[in-house]
């Protein structure tokens, strides 16, 4: 793997672990109020908070399940050598940008160049996807030649 992947994948990881976190943090809070909430004589008013607090909790458990998914999807790709055609895991040097295929963590600053970071199924990854060194495409109106795949 190169020094540039290899780098890029560990602000990936940074990114996710750092979401984890702070998903995990609002699901403890969430849990906290509602275990901290005491049943006044408006009962009403007890129900709907510890309603609105289950359901952050449940937002926040899907979030945290999801943030999982990346991390895993992440991890899968750690060390996938450079190949011939885009794939999952390449770095992708374009006309118009560079990517990371990977998962979505938008942008990345590493050697004094700009990445960004995008899953295979994000509408850029979709077309990124298969593409060999010179092959072109066109997004958001915009024209784009692949230069090099990492």
């Amino acid at each position: 793997m190169s020094v540039l992947k290899s780098k890029l994948y560990q602000l990936c990881l940074t990114f996710i672990q750092n979401r984890i976190e702070n998903i995990e943090y609002s699901l403890q809070q969430a849990r906290q109020a509602s275990n901290d909430d005491t049943k006044s004589s408006a009962g009403d008013k007890y129900e709907t908070t510890r309603e609105m607090m289950q359901q952050e909790i449940d937002l926040n458990n899907k979030l945290l399940y999801e943030a999982g998914q990346q991390k895993i999807a992440l991890q899968q790709i750690e060390h996938v050598e450079s190949d011939q055609l885009v794939k999952n895991g390449s770095v992708v040097l374009t006309s118009e940008g560079n990517f990371y295929i990977s998962i979505s963590a938008g942008e990345l600053n590493t050697g004094g160049q700009k990445f960004f970071a995008v899953s295979q199924a994000s509408p850029i990854g979709k077309l990124l996807i298969g593409k060999a060194k010179d092959e072109g495409f066109k997004f958001n109106g915009k024209d784009y030649i692949v230069k090099a795949i990492l």
